[in-house]
């Protein structure tokens, strides 16, 4: 090894320069003098040169020169540590695995002059292929028996994901290198595989054709579980049904709802299940049918007994009400109360129809009333003409005494008119004229 390095030698030579300047004339022949010295010194081989012997090619021509570059020369005029040769070391495998990436570049134009010369710098291409053929092949059969042999939808997923693992490694394939064989490298791994077309195609049809099985199968379970969503809510819907038209939509959606489920594919997994569920729907559809007929006369016997209430409702409206009307309305709520008399017990609108009857039977029982109130207040107010008119062919009797007890009679005929009939007001008026006569009759 030289005795001055280089980044020494360069570090003296720029403080020689700036010397040499400031002597002036003698300080060229001074800068040439000591530079022959250093080119010497650098020229020779052996240790490395000190302090001193540096400090000797210049002392006597440049007292002034520059401790501090001296110190970074004798720095730098020493054997590389332990850092700079992990420095170099790095750099020079840095440089060495900067090459092999690039001649290891998915690029035919550069692989395959490599690989027909030196082969074995392609050995991170040779790893990789080996490694992603063997995975792809196997995650190719791992799904092939997880989708094909499938018993829930759990498997459909967990093949879904080796699919998607599969279709990577044989992305990661070189498509260009199929036929390609590395003979050394398999000599000393034995490889088990060769890249060719066919096998590599295969492979990518095997996986394309999972992947559409796993759609069809995925989409079939969600249709059925969708259907079996719609048959639930149609059968809750079916038994809070309170009316016939709530009943009769909920039977359509129940109905709906099993024809979704007929429509699933056959061949699929979600198929076969869906057979088993079809069975138990139609034949819990088939069920309700009996109990849908009692449904229906039900309804029709709490719908006629609506239509008889509401006629009944309306002729009641605007009172007073002669005792014919009332006698009418008495037998319209009648009507109403009997067709509710025929909901069977076991109807699922018997109780709907129990809560109506007792309402209608009240609404009897105050018609009933009310028409009892209008036909004696009638038959009262009635008596009381007949008496005046009796009253007026005796006024002139020579018994005074007889006319104040018919007026009386026909005061008390009066008084049992009842308030809110047809009669009551006109009776009102019969009933103040009664009193002033027989106050008058009184005071005679």
């Amino acid at each position: 090894m030289v005795r001055l390095t280089d980044r020494a030698f360069e570090i003296l030579q720029t403080e020689v320069e700036k010397c040499a300047a400031a002597e002036g004339i003698a300080g060229e022949v001074y800068r040439k003098i000591v530079m022959k010295r250093l080119e010497k010194l650098r020229s020779q081989n052996g240790t490395f040169a000190t302090r001193d012997e540096i400090r000797d090619t210049f002392k006597d021509e440049f007292p002034k020169f520059s401790e501090q570059a001296l110190k970074a020369a004798v720095k730098a005029n020493q054997p590389p540590g332990l850092f700079s040769k992990i420095l170099f070391a790095s750099g020079f495998l840095g440089s060495a695995a900067g090459i092999i990436w690039l001649i290891n570049l998915p690029f035919p134009m550069i692989r395959w002059p490599v690989a027909n010369t030196m082969p074995i710098l392609l050995l991170p291409s040779f790893i990789s292929m080996d490694y992603n053929y063997r995975q792809a092949i196997a995650l190719v059969e791992q799904s092939d028996q997880l989708i094909n042999k499938a018993t829930a939808v759990a498997d459909f997923d967990l093949g879904e994901t080796k699919v998607k693992q599969a279709q990577k490694h044989l992305d990661a394939l070189p498509v260009w290198f199929l036929g390609y064989y590395p003979q050394r490298y398999c000599s000393l791994f034995r490889c088990s595989w060769r890249f060719t077309l066919d096998e590599f195609q295969a492979a990518r049809k095997n996986i394309g054709r999972m992947d559409a099985q796993i759609f069809q199968q995925k989409n079939a379970f969600k249709q059925l579980e969708e259907a079996e969503q719609s048959l639930n809510s149609a059968k809750q819907e079916y038994q809070q049904a309170k009316t016939a038209t709530d009943r009769q939509k909920a039977s359509g959606n129940w109905q709906s709802a099993i024809d979704r489920i007929n429509q699933i594919p056959p061949e699929t997994l979600a198929g076969e299940t869906a057979k088993k569920k079809l069975q138990a729907a139609e034949r819990d559809f088939q069920q309700i049918g009996g109990v849908a007929t009692g449904s229906a006369l039900t309804d029709n016997l709490i719908e006629a007994a609506k239509e008889f209430a509401m006629s009944a409702a309306v002729a009641s409206q605007k009172p007073p009400h002669p005792a014919a009307q009332w006698e009418k309305i008495a037998e319209l709520w009648q009507e109403a109360i009997n067709r509710l008399k025929m909901v069977p017990v076991d109807s699922p609108g018997y109780l709907d129809a129990q809560t109506k009857l007792a309402q209608y039977q009240q609404n009897l029982g105050i018609a009933q009333i009310r028409l009892k109130t209008e036909s004696d207040s009638a038959k009262a107010f009635g008596e009381a003409k007949s008496l005046f008119a009796q009253l007026q062919n005796d006024v002139n009797s020579p018994n005074p005494g007889n006319s104040l007890q018919q007026l009386q009679q026909i005061i008390n005929e009066l008084e049992s008119v009842g308030s809110g009939t047809t009669v009551y007001p006109e009776a009102q008026k019969w009933l103040q004229s009664a009193r002033k006569k027989q106050q008058e009759w009184q005071k005679n």
